[in-house]
């Protein structure tokens, strides 16, 4: 884990790495006819982040007992995680071909039992809060300190509809979880509407705020962004924090960007699948 700030070689490193990952998604979504586009798209600067840089972990030891632990949320964005994980060496990039194919390890939520580097099985949106905040919490009181273990969760804006999530962000607040920091991406859309339309979430740093969480917010598709308010939540001993990261749904699509038709569908017709190709350069077969 690093507490320095990014150098810039590191900062484009993690800039391929990301345009790999969001390569290997849309290539992934195309083979499977089925998928999430938008969230998938715009949290690959995210999970790149993570996995190349800040987190402790070994795909040669998936239970790596000192490992950071990432809880994914709302795992409906799946293929950006089973990207970034291929990417990292967990198991081969090819395998990505096989989403939500019947008998693949990859469907359509992540189930940890079919992936041994996995922290959680998701479904049902709301829950991985909970999850995350029990592993910490458990963390606690099991060993009296955290042994150096970050616990990450990654969640979606329209997924803070559920009221599950403000028990949880309640708890956490109370108990003072400083190990946990959360990610929320916040591209504003949900799958049937923009965020505001639906169910307004806003204020929503101060929502957080009043659960006496420490709040950040950031450009999510800005690398040294990202890393400084990292640094920052591993600096606060006091309380849980959450890092609210103003992502572009569908990024690298400009077609696609910004439109929340793209939360839950892949590109389907030729002119779609056309476009998401050209996008990340990938020659048409």
């Amino acid at each position: 884990m690093s507490l320095q700030p990014i150098s810039d070689d590191k900062n484009k490193f993690l800039f391929e790495k990301a345009y790999a990952i969001r390569k290997s998604i849309i290539e992934m979504l195309i083979e499977a006819k089925s998928g999430h586009t938008a969230g998938s798209l715009d949290m690959a600067d995210i999970f790149a982040y993570l996995y190349f840089h800040a987190l402790k972990h070994d795909p040669k030891k998936p239970d790596w007992e000192y490992r950071d632990r990432l809880v994914l949320s709302n795992g409906h964005i799946c293929p950006v995680l089973y990207a970034t994980l291929a990417h990292a060496g967990y198991f081969p990039v090819d395998e990505l071909k096989t989403l939500r194919k019947f008998g693949s390890r990859l469907q359509g939520h992540p189930h940890r039992e079919f992936l041994p580097m996995l922290e959680n099985s998701s479904g049902p949106l709301g829950a991985g809060l909970s999850q995350a905040i029990g592993m910490a919490l458990a963390e606690k009181v099991d060993f009296g300190k955290t042994l150096g273990k970050q616990f990450v969760c990654l969640t979606g804006d329209g997924e803070l509809d559920e009221g599950q999530n403000w028990e949880a962000i309640m708890l956490a607040g109370k108990e003072k979880i400083s190990n946990l920091t959360v990610f929320v991406d916040r591209n504003n859309i949900q799958i049937d509407g923009f965020t505001e339309d639906v169910m307004p979430l806003n204020p929503l740093a101060d929502k957080w705020r009043a659960f006496n969480w420490h709040v950040q917010e950031v450009n999510g598709h800005d690398f040294r962004a990202i890393d400084q308010a990292w640094i920052n939540a591993l600096n606060i001993n006091d309380r849980p924090s959450v890092i609210i990261a103003n992502t572009i749904s569908s990024k690298g699509i400009p077609e696609f960007e910004g439109k929340y038709e793209w939360h839950g569908k892949p590109p389907t017709t030729p002119e779609e699948i056309d476009v998401a190709r050209r996008a990340f350069g990938i020659i048409s077969k």
